[in-house]
């Protein structure tokens, strides 16, 4: 109702005798109601209430073909059930079962034929100010509903960017760049569209794949940064960074951090079994982990780390060809080669 005032309250009246109809709409445009849809054919009252959206409908039961009830009956199994759309029964039957079934099946209120003008415009008159307050109420929920939307993404943009930053910084703890982890992100959404996956979900991995390694903020330098092989005891507390940044991410509801949770504590898992943390094997493994993996290992091994120098990209393809179907899921590999097949250097085109 524009403005809430009365003048702009949409009445549908329902009623097979024109007479009725007629006086009705006179009687609640006296009253300053000017927006009064008069319908004597049933069968049309239906598309009337889901297309006009009255704010209140006056009621007739007993109508020829279509009647009140059946209007009622559909009338409640159309309309959501939070919709708040009061129905004024206008009868003559007073009966006490014509009561009952119409309240049942979703009538506010009713008024007897011959009816009393004064009583009909006090009633329409409480009704349409609970519809009022009603429309109010759910308007100031949508904007509840849209401020508290607006900041959870907030919250959520600003919790992403601490991680990443997190990422960053143990990413230069080992890549003097700093880049590696954008680097896998673009692989990653490119293996993901290849492999099959839609744009958007290969834009949520590219999205996530960053802070696959944001767990090694709490591994010793001691480890991350020794030259050459790790002792055994060493090793072990490198592998703690997958369970240290599942953590780290935490349970949340964005897709793009769940997403990453996966990834960081999944990426390190084998296709034969023989990874870690959990040692999950074959589809077990989440894909976007599986993804991921070929990507990481792949920009590892074609650029100089404290523990070893760049190899070429031929000898780091060969070697993720080589562990197709041991350590890597061999569609994720071949999806991988088919990169290098469409370009001539390393791809990086962005999703």
């Amino acid at each position: 109702m524009k403005g809430w005032r009365a003048e702009f309250a949409r009445i549908l009246v329902v009623d097979d005798n024109p007479d009725n109809t007629f006086l009705l709409k006179e009687l609640l445009g006296y009253a300053g109601y000017h927006h009064v849809l008069a319908e004597i054919d049933s069968t049309k009252a239906l598309d009337h209430i889901t297309s006009w959206d009255p704010d209140l409908v006056i009621l007739d039961l007993h109508m020829p073909t279509v009647s009140g009830f059946d209007i009622l009956s559909l009338v409640r199994q159309r309309l959501p059930e939070d919709s708040f759309m009061p129905v004024l029964v206008f009868t003559a039957d007073w009966t006490a079962t014509t009561r009952k079934k119409a309240l049942d099946l979703g009538a506010w209120d009713f008024i007897t034929k011959p009816f009393d003008a004064t009583e009909l415009l006090l009633r329409v008159g409480n009704f349409l100010r609970m519809r009022k307050m009603h429309v109010r109420l759910e308007r100031q929920n949508v904007g509840l509903s849209a401020l508290v939307e607006r900041r959870t993404r907030t919250v959520m943009r600003a919790r992403t960017e601490a991680l990443e930053c997190l990422a960053r910084a143990g990413e230069f703890r080992d890549d003097a760049t700093g880049e590696h982890a954008r680097r896998v992100a673009d692989m990653s959404a490119q293996i993901a569209l290849e492999i099959g996956l839609s744009r958007s979900t290969a834009e949520i991995i590219r999205t996530a794949a960053p802070l696959h390694d944001v767990g090694k903020i709490g591994v010793s330098d001691s480890v991350l940064l020794k030259p050459g092989k790790l002792e055994p005891e060493q090793y072990e507390a490198m592998k703690l960074h997958v369970a240290m940044g599942a953590t780290i991410i935490g349970n949340v509801k964005s897709p793009q951090l769940r997403k990453a949770r996966e990834i960081a504590l999944y990426h390190h898992e084998s296709w034969d079994g023989t990874g870690y943390p959990h040692g999950l094997s074959g589809a077990d493994i989440p894909l976007s982990a599986r993804i991921v993996a070929v990507a990481d290992t792949y920009d590892a091994l074609i650029h100089e780390r404290p523990y070893k120098p760049a190899w070429s990209q031929e000898d780091a393809i060969a070697e993720i060809v080589r562990l197709s179907g041991t350590r890597f899921d061999p569609d994720v590999v071949g999806a991988f080669l088919s990169l290098f097949a469409l370009v001539s250097v390393e791809p990086s085109v962005a999703v």
